[in-house]
């Protein structure tokens, strides 16, 4: 029982600000769906990409695992984005990332130096997008943005955070076994969660209702 409450505990941590940004995102996508019929834009991506966006926030609060400078295993929060990007393409996916990191850094940011965030928070989520190029098969979307991300994010071990290495071991090694293992896992639930039949079926079945 601890156990299940400790992975709910940090949504105590979500700050009123954000809880501000969130209820304009679902705010904005209402007024979207309300007038999306009677605009000549197309709203449909834009609906579709808050909601996903939104919904990762939330889960990323679902934390299984906390690492201090950073990064965390989560109940496949980003999952929601890569679904996005393998429905509605790269750039979309591309755009929810980048909206989703910004989140993150409003939220629990981990800030040494401006480029430093831009790796971690800018370009490591703007990655999930790269799923939205295998709209074929969105596993391999999976595997190709997770690499991204943990490429941005080992970039910035590498020349940020090579100070918390152990002594005697290389940053780079440091580096990928920190994100390897945080970011890699993360990854790998959202992974095995998409390859469920039910799961999938849900997937392929949202791809054809919007397209």
């Amino acid at each position: 029982m601890n156990t299940a409450v400790n992975f709910f505990e940090d949504f105590a941590e979500i700050t009123p600000i954000t809880w501000l940004v969130l209820f304009c995102i679902f705010a904005f996508v209402v007024v979207l769906s309300t007038l999306g019929k009677h605009t000549k834009f197309n709203t449909k991506a834009i609906v579709y990409g808050g909601l996903c966006v939104a919904v990762a926030f939330i889960l990323s609060y679902i934390r299984l695992y906390r690492w201090p400078q950073g990064g965390s295993i989560t109940l496949a929060s980003a999952l929601p984005i890569f679904i996005y990007a393998y429905i509605f393409g790269p750039a979309a996916g591309l755009m929810a990332g980048t909206a989703y990191g910004l989140l993150q850094l409003v939220q629990d940011p981990y800030i040494l130096h401006p480029f430093q965030v831009f790796l971690d928070y800018i370009l490591a989520f703007a990655a999930w997008g790269l799923a939205g190029f295998f709209r074929n098969n969105i596993s391999l979307g999976i595997i190709a943005g997770g690499l991204g991300q943990i490429f941005s994010s080992f970039l910035s071990g590498v020349i940020f955070f090579a100070s918390f290495a152990p002594e005697g071991m290389s940053p780079i090694v440091y580096s990928i076994a920190v994100n390897g293992t945080v970011l890699g896992t993360d990854i790998l639930i959202c992974l095995l969660i998409s390859m469920i039949p039910k799961v999938r079926k849900v997937i392929e079945q949202l791809k054809n209702q919007v397209k």
